[in-house]
């Protein structure tokens, strides 16, 4: 889980990195379909984020939280040390 968790982080940076770079470029640059893509870019920019963060909360749910506190299993102790 933790191994998925990486590399849908590393998705997510390069992604809105990309989305960051086409903002800019499409800021910029001066065409008649700029103010569309650029809206849609900005809309990908909060829709991105959004969309990785359910799909981690649906992997959650549907493989068990293995990360929450609490889950641990409880150490034996030793009945010599009292």
């Amino acid at each position: 889980m933790k191994k998925m968790k990486q590399i849908m982080a590393w998705i997510g940076i390069i992604v809105l990195v990309g989305l960051y770079v086409v903002t800019f470029i499409l800021g910029v640059t001066g065409n008649e379909a700029t103010q569309g893509l650029l809206m849609a870019s900005i809309a990908c920019t909060v829709i991105v984020p959004c969309l990785m963060y359910g799909m981690m909360l649906i992997a959650k749910v549907l493989k068990g939280n293995d990360d929450a506190p609490g889950t641990e299993k409880p150490e034996k102790k030793d009945k010599d040390c009292r």
